[in-house]
């Protein structure tokens, strides 16, 4: 960059409006391999009209253009005049960003009580994300029709037609534009798992998939819900026990949950698992979240408190979720008032709320369930102590490996009471002052927190053999029982491991990215092996903490945290839709873990419930670009190139300073 001829006043600030920041930054609203999660937003917006009760049918075609209609006979969107904006709501919906009618919340009353739309962002991005969408509404006994063009720049006027009758309902075809996509196609499998999901979750509702290119239509439609799709999931496998399904929510009086949330479930123990399968609002959850933790929490619970009332489990056995939790099935469906999720893509729920929720209304349901019949109970106890004894065995060999070193612990390393390797963590955590919060914070039985001192060596070119000289790396490598290795070791290089994941846990601020860069470059060179297998992470500590006052009885006072600036206007902008007072809401910014108690450290970086950890994987083919990037970085003759890299990329870093 040549400093004399850049330009930096007025003039280079630009705003973004309407659509723009979608068409500008995709990968920040949705998914870009594919148009599939477009198409899904449409989806779900036919399916919480199913949830509400308004709508039975909903029908999806695949044209031969690209183009795909997903229709519904709800009630239709409305299409009369804001009172505020004096635009149609129907274009609003398509064209403004948190435009929405699912963002009140204060109670179970609203027009979407529960639903999966939350950030009001999701058919304002099909239509900035496509070249066309046409839009028809059935409505108030008149058909009404829009068209969207030019990635949602161009809008036609509002025309209502010919008479429908009592019909009513949506209907929107969309043409994804493939520049915004690694592939223009939609991944139809995955279209056939989301459609007939919303047919499990709804008993009596039907939902079709039609191709125009050919082939028959696929129908969906599941009249005993949940049971009847876990025992086709398990149809051939042998079972532990009986499937149970239920289904328990919040009453009217329940002075700690809103109305109508809870959770309906199907659950069963099979020889091996065969489903495990979770939703919040409709919308599947692939990478679960808190809802999945509380259902494992509860029916952990009911099973222990089952197998003690019968006296069941033998001397020196001591259970573990995972022993119960193991082999189980399940399909879950979360009802929550104001379900947050990690990303646009909705693949994972954060809501702290949802474990406690979930654990409640299912932990006595099922322990009445496992009383009532004894002997799948007695079945499903067998099965966790087996597991729970098998897993003693192991740990019993572990330990016989451990002795066999020679290698003292560090001194500085809190470890961890439990001896199963996998589910096992260490904590690299930055400073001695975070180390003691994370101590306190940790639970002792599976959590070693190492504490280090300063920013460890920059290990890039260190040569193997003097990398123990650094007293940080010693004590890292021996804690994890693993020493260095080359790229093209044995897998027999991590026989002594002693934790499943080593996790990154620095501040939320320039400094904690440095020492997460120089841990990394320390494990990308000198223990490839470990990011090979999986087992290096890195922790999202928030930067600011969000205490919002309560509102009434079905609102208590809530705590939560924003990972960035971003996340932060996200909050704010939610309350404020949900009639929150600013001014009343408290926002406080971390300086830094040290600051953090350990209940704060605990909820928001540490309990595998509701922490945010990130894995550490090699992208596949990208071996290549990933050595040169760590040699541009790292490397000590690369400053010239670094400070070129700089100038040019330097206006796209977004960092705490």
């Amino acid at each position: 960059m040549n400093k004399k001829t850049a330009v930096y006043d007025e003039s280079t600030f630009r705003v973004l409006k309407g659509l723009e920041p979608v068409r500008e930054r995709p990968g920040m609203y949705t998914r870009t391999d594919s148009p599939m999660h477009i198409i899904q937003e449409v989806i779900d917006n036919a399916a919480d009209e199913a949830l509400a009760g308004f709508a039975k049918n909903i029908h999806v075609i695949l044209h031969g253009d690209g183009s795909v209609t997903v229709a519904d006979d709800g009630r239709g969107i409305p299409v009369g005049t804001h009172p505020e904006e004096q635009v149609p709501v129907v274009v609003l919906a398509f064209t403004r960003l948190h435009a929405g009618g699912k963002f009140d919340k204060t109670s179970g009353q609203a027009a979407y009580a529960f639903s999966g739309g939350l950030h009001g962002v999701g058919v304002a991005v099909t239509n900035a994300l496509s070249t066309r969408v046409e839009v028809e509404v059935r409505r108030d006994g008149r058909i009404h029709n829009v068209v969207f063009s030019e990635n949602g720049e161009k809008v036609s006027e509002l025309e209502t037609g010919e008479s429908c009758g009592r019909q009513s309902g949506t209907r929107v075809r969309a043409w994804p534009d493939a520049k915004y996509f690694d592939s223009p196609k939609l991944p139809v499998a995955e279209l056939e798992r989301l459609l007939r999901s919303k047919a499990v979750l709804l008993p009596g509702l039907t939902v079709t998939l039609e191709a125009e290119q050919g082939g028959a239509a696929k129908i969906w439609r599941y009249p005993l819900g949940l049971q009847g799709y876990l025992e086709e999931a398990g149809a051939g496998v042998d079972v532990v026990s009986a499937v149970y399904t239920g289904e328990k929510f919040a009453s009217a009086d329940d002075e700690t949950f809103a109305e109508g949330e809870g959770a309906a479930w199907a659950i069963g123990w099979f020889a091996e698992p065969v489903c495990a399968e979770s939703y919040v609002n409709l919308i599947p959850t692939a990478l679960g979240g808190t809802h999945e933790s509380g259902l494992r929490a509860g029916i952990f619970e009911a099973v222990k408190s089952f197998i003690e009332h019968h006296a069941l489990l033998p001397r020196g056995i001591k259970l573990q979720q995972e022993d119960v939790c193991g082999r189980m099935s399940f399909i879950l469906s979360a009802r929550i008032l104001d379900p947050q999720f990690q990303g646009q893509v909705k693949e994972k729920l954060n809501s702290r709320e949802a474990v406690k929720l979930v654990s409640t209304m299912i932990r006595d349901p099922i322990e009445i369930w496992l009383n009532n019949h004894v002997d799948a109970g007695k079945a499903i106890a067998q099965l966790a102590i087996r597991q729970a004894e098998a897993r003693l065995r192991t740990a019993q060999k572990v330990e016989k490996k451990k002795s066999s070193g020679v290698a003292v612990l560090p001194g500085k390393l809190s470890d961890c009471e439990s001896e199963t390797i996998g589910e096992n963590e260490l904590f690299l955590v930055e400073g001695d002052s975070a180390g003691g919060s994370a101590k306190m914070a940790r639970s002792k039985e599976t959590q070693a927190i190492l504490p280090l001192r300063g920013k460890v060596l920059n290990a890039f070119e260190v040569d193997a053999d003097r990398l123990f000289a650094n007293a940080e790396i010693h004590d890292i490598a021996v804690a994890l029982g693993v020493d260095p290795h080359p790229a093209d070791a044995p897998d027999s290089v991590l026989d002594r491991l002693r934790y499943g994941k080593a996790i990154i846990m620095s501040d939320a601020d320039v400094d904690g990215a440095h020492i997460q860069t120089l841990l990394l470059t320390l494990f990308y060179r000198h223990f490839p092996r470990l990011i090979e297998h999986g087992h290096v992470y890195v922790a999202m500590p928030p930067l600011y903490r969000v205490d919002v006052p309560a509102q009434g009885k079905k609102r208590p006072a809530k705590r939560l945290y924003a990972l960035d600036e971003g996340e932060l206007e996200a909050i704010r902008d939610r309350l404020k839709k949900e009639g929150v007072n600013p001014e009343a809401v408290e926002i406080g910014r971390f300086k830094g873990l040290g600051e953090m108690n350990p209940e704060q450290l605990r909820e928001t970086t540490m309990d595998p419930a509701t922490r945010r950890v990130l894995p550490v994987i090699l992208r596949e083919g990208a071996d290549e670009e990933t050595r040169k990037m760590f040699t541009l970085l790292m490397a000590k003759g690369e400053a010239a190139g670094r400070r070129g890299w700089m100038e040019e990329k330097g206006n796209e870093v977004e960092a705490d300073v």
